[in-house]
């Protein structure tokens, strides 16, 4: 419950009370950004309003200094990432740990070893499968007719990789749920979404291209999903 209040105090903190020109203002200005300051602030009074409890004080405060370490940390070398993203991740994650291990002192360690005992490692084994995995499987598999599909069409960067990582997380989470009916309503409504793009380009190896593409998505994450059910 302590976990739970301080993870709620951090995405008020971070997500609803930080805007967009504090962000820019910490970004600009780093160690010397008075926003920083105020953030760090909002971030010790929100667990001890959460807790209502002001003997946890200190554990507030150390949440505060740690969240401020980070940040420094985050707002000094996040140019040194290829992808703008990630350090906001990398940065999310150390604050994750940070409440973790505040929330379970001083059984720190084994709260950790508990929590690691108790997961379902085939799931995480199949939600992983059908991310990257599953994707260079597929990339390897249509190599052959990628190399004469026309790549004159525009489109985002990546675009076509993360749209199958979503797509088959979902497929994977439907067959665990055990809704299939949900699958065929995500199949119609790819479809909906590339009728135009189809239809425009006239091209009938680009459709073939993007239907074979489509089913073995599909396939790869409804086998994945089907061994983990089984396992379980």
């Amino acid at each position: 419950m302590i976990f739970l209040k301080l993870l709620l105090a951090h995405l008020i903190g971070d997500f609803i009370l930080q805007t967009n020109k504090g962000v820019v203002h910490k970004e600009a200005n780093r160690a010397a950004s008075w926003y920083l300051y105020l953030h760090l602030l909002i971030h010790f009074g929100l667990p001890l309003l959460l807790l209502w409890d002001l003997s946890y004080w200190k554990l507030a405060l150390v949440l505060a200094l740690s969240h401020g370490v980070i940040d420094l940390i985050t707002l000094y070398t996040r140019h040194w990432y290829k992808f703008k993203s990630f350090p906001f991740f990398l940065d999310q994650a150390a604050h994750l740990l940070v409440l973790f291990a505040l929330a379970s002192y001083p059984d720190t360690r084994q709260a950790f070893l508990r929590l690691v005992e108790n997961l379902d490692w085939p799931l995480i084994t199949g939600l992983v499968f059908v991310t990257y995995p599953a994707a260079i499987i597929m990339t390897k598999i249509l190599e052959g007719f990628s190399e004469r599909i026309p790549t004159d069409h525009k489109s985002l960067p990546n675009a076509g990789k993360y749209i199958g990582i979503i797509e088959r997380l979902l497929v994977f989470l439907f067959i665990l749920l055990d809704r299939w009916e949900a699958i065929g309503l995500l199949i119609a409504a790819k479809s909906v979404f590339r009728f135009n793009d189809l239809k425009e380009s006239n091209n009938r190896k680009w459709t073939e291209y993007i239907l074979i593409g489509t089913l073995l998505s599909f396939g790869l994450a409804i086998l994945a999903g089907l061994a983990v059910r089984f396992v379980c």
